[in-house]
């Protein structure tokens, strides 16, 4: 009986609907106030929506995947339930309504299991002593089950024997092919087998997101992407440098810091570049501060939260809020604040960061460096070959309103701050 229907509630300012991720309970759960009930998921952020009553649930509308307006009922609750009821109905399995058990039928007598036919008579082979990871194992085996075996390619040593102590049957034989056998390195000469499996896996949630804008992205937006080789020797000395003078209070330093700090010293020469285009409008908004989102890979998938105002930061501050946001998106407590608003982005691949990408711009900002793993590479230099240290960067921009020319003068310029890092802080 439902007595009690729960609606989803308004979960932000200007959110309509949302989309279902997790359940949190079944029909027949047993349900305090401020349990966890469902999480549900609008734009970049999942809300974990508690109870407001105690009850034991009675119905539920919607399945993973499904997006729910404002208002519409999730949840159906039984409160008619008295405390004493609904502590009780915690120790059971409740997966379905909870219901008046059936009286307990008299079980019927166990049949006799047929007495286990005789095998033919077979040579009795001598147990043989095989060594096994440097133990001794004894395998007993028919002389028609060692040929099988060995038709087959089959290791005996680690077939599981049924029979009277250990002894491998052909029904072990059976089960272990059934099985596919061992791993390759437990099995003599291996054959390599098709596999026909095939996991479907709903596109949900943020990975749902995810896809809507990169389609978004790639449809509306013509990019075009440009590549550099930037030499961080001397930034690598001066990052080296201030790494072992911090204090406790200072992160450790990485590139990204000063490629923001760098960004924010030459982005008002560039202004086409940090902006958002209003395709529906045809309006493009040119901010004076730089707010730079940093693409961060999660378990749940990629979120890009935002540091603002980098150009009122130093070196420690930049550093500080990146680890702050960054960490934030990976553990699930970023607020929409801190995934919204950027008007630049970074994407790091960081150790895996290959020679080269062709990054998708944020939608609806009109562009985004990606960067890559700096390695020592042999170059020249006044004539000479010399050891560098060399970090590859790849750019898209948004070729409807930032020309080609202006897209490749950014990282041009970009290039000479990190090859002479000291005009960064200048």
């Amino acid at each position: 009986m439902v007595n009690y229907e729960f609606k989803l509630p308004d979960i932000g300012e200007g959110v309509v609907e949302g989309e279902i991720v997790t359940w949190h309970v079944a029909i027949g759960s047993v349900v305090k106030e401020d349990d966890a009930l469902v999480d549900v998921m609008t734009d970049k952020a999942t809300v974990t929506i508690p109870s407001p009553i105690n009850g034991i649930v009675s119905s539920l509308s919607g399945e993973i995947g499904d997006m729910v307006a404002v208002g519409t009922t999730l949840i159906g609750f039984n409160t008619d339930s008295s405390e004493e009821n609904i502590e009780d109905s915690k120790n059971q399995d409740v997966s379905e309504p909870v219901a008046t058990p059936e009286p307990v039928a008299t079980p019927e007598p166990v049949a006799t299991p047929e007495p286990v036919a005789t095998p033919e008579p077979v040579a009795t082979p001598e147990p043989v002593a095989v060594s096994n990871n440097n133990t001794q194992k004894k395998i007993l085996a028919s002389p028609a089950v060692r040929r099988r075996a060995r038709e087959n390619r089959i290791n005996l040593s680690i077939v599981n024997g049924t029979g009277p102590a250990g002894r491998i049957r052909q029904s072990d034989i059976d089960a272990y092919l059934a099985a596919d056998g061992a791993t390759a390195d437990n099995q003599i000469n291996p054959v390599k087998k098709k596999r026909e499996d095939v996991t479907e896996i709903k596109v949900v949630g943020l990975r749902r997101k995810i896809a809507e804008q990169m389609v978004i992205s790639k449809r509306t937006i013509p990019h075009f992407s440009y590549f550099e080789e930037i030499d961080v020797t001397e930034l690598e000395k001066l990052r080296q440098s201030l790494n072992a003078t911090r204090d406790d209070t200072q992160p450790k330093l990485t590139y990204l810091p000063f490629i923001m700090l760098a960004l924010s010293k030459i982005m008002p020469q560039h202004p086409e570049c940090n902006a958002r285009y209003d395709d529906q409008a045809n309006v493009v908004s040119r901010f004076g501060g730089l707010h730079i989102g940093i693409a961060t890979q999660t378990e749940r998938g990629l979120y890009v939260p935002v540091v603002k105002h980098v150009e009122a930061m130093d070196i420690w501050k930049a550093a500080s809020e990146m680890q702050r946001v960054s960490g934030s998106a990976r553990n699930g407590t970023a607020s929409l604040d801190e995934l919204s608003g950027s008007t630049f982005t970074i994407t790091s691949l960081g150790r895996d960061g290959g020679l080269g990408a062709t990054p998708i711009i944020n939608h609806p900002e009109v562009a985004i460096l990606g960067v890559h793993n700096a390695r020592e590479m042999p170059v020249v230099r006044d004539g000479n070959i010399v050891i560098r240290r060399i970090m590859n960067v790849s750019s898209s921009f948004d070729h409807r309103v930032v020309d080609g020319a202006d897209g490749a003068a950014l990282i041009q310029n970009l290039k000479r701050m990190l090859e002479t890092p000291a005009l960064i802080f200048i």
